[in-house]
């Protein structure tokens, strides 16, 4: 494994755990103080213009061949999938979000195959198996709170899902012919002149006056760490590594938020949500990284994209 792509693991590392956290943190302030569509106006406003300042340090143009693409990873990766996400989180539970997520790595594979010819091998498959099993152990044997998931945000969340997998695969020619940061730039500002016609309604008629501290907090943690650190994180990966290798980290997610909801629980004092570490988490987590190593491993070794 050389440096860059060591580099990459590491981004991905960091912009799961990052994700991980967003399940519960992103979830503590919707629908009650900030409604989804305006959260997301707002997200995708404030990581276009760091994206763009960042840009203007790089000198490059897209090809007039590759702009159809970009609308399509700007609208499908970044608004409506958004959209999907946040709309999602505000009628489920941060942990019910946690179980279907695991379904990326399933579905950028079966995109990678399609699009891109990435071979399945039988190591990504029982990477996936592993992994999955894992993430599903571990939610399913410690979620005992079902009152705040409906099917409706469950659907929303998968329909997220299917997007992100899609954006993954379809953004990897992209990230080979130019610069992550030209790419996430351009795709932004796609994802956010398409926001306009569809948030700003809800941004006008949100009730700023009732924003507390911790509200400005989570916003604040929203634009700079799940939007615009995950998005640099994730596109920096896509040019060095295949999407299913991007994909496979996901699995690591319900590790985290897991742990993200015991932290939560025994700092603020609900104490229905914190759970005791047990065997069955310690396999399940073990389980996660396996999963994510065997599928890393053998794409590594097959240098498929």
């Amino acid at each position: 494994m050389n440096k860059n792509t060591y580099k990459a693991h590491l981004a991905l590392l960091s912009a799961n755990v990052i994700y991980g956290m967003n399940h519960i943190i992103a979830k503590d302030i919707m629908p009650e103080k900030l409604g989804a569509t305006a959260f997301i106006f707002i997200r995708i406003l404030g990581a276009s213009i760091l994206f763009w300042i960042i840009k203007n340090f790089i000198k490059e143009k897209i090809d007039k061949e590759d702009y159809f693409r970009l609308v399509v990873c700007g609208v499908l990766g970044i608004a409506i999938n958004q959209l999907l996400y946040f709309h999602g989180l505000s009628r489920t539970s941060p942990i019910d979000a946690s179980i279907i997520y695991t379904s990326v790595p399933v579905l950028v594979l079966i995109f990678s195959y399609f699009l891109l010819k990435e071979k399945i091998t039988r190591t990504k498959i029982l990477g996936i198996f592993i992994g999955g099993t894992g993430a599903l152990l571990l939610i399913l044997y410690g979620n005992k709170n079902q009152g705040t998931s409906t099917l409706l945000g469950n659907g929303l969340i998968f329909s997220n899902a299917i997007f992100y997998a899609f954006y993954l695969v379809y953004a990897k020619p992209l990230m080979k012919k130019y610069h992550p940061i030209t790419v996430i730039s351009w795709v932004f500002l796609i994802g956010f002149v398409f926001m306009i016609p569809v948030g700003i309604s809800d941004v006008i008629s949100t009730n700023f006056s009732a924003f507390t501290l911790n509200t400005y907090l989570v916003i604040a943690f929203v634009l700079f760490g799940t939007t615009f650190l995950t998005y640099l994180f994730n596109i920096y990966a896509l040019s060095k590594v295949p999407p299913s290798v991007n994909g496979s980290y996901i699995y690591l997610q319900p590790v985290i938020s897991f742990a993200m909801v015991t932290i939560y629980a025994l700092v603020f004092g609900n104490k229905e949500y914190a759970q005791d570490i047990s065997f069955v988490k310690i396999l399940s987590s073990v389980l996660v990284i396996a999963g994510v190593y065997l599928i890393s491993l053998k794409s590594k070794e097959l240098k498929t994209t």
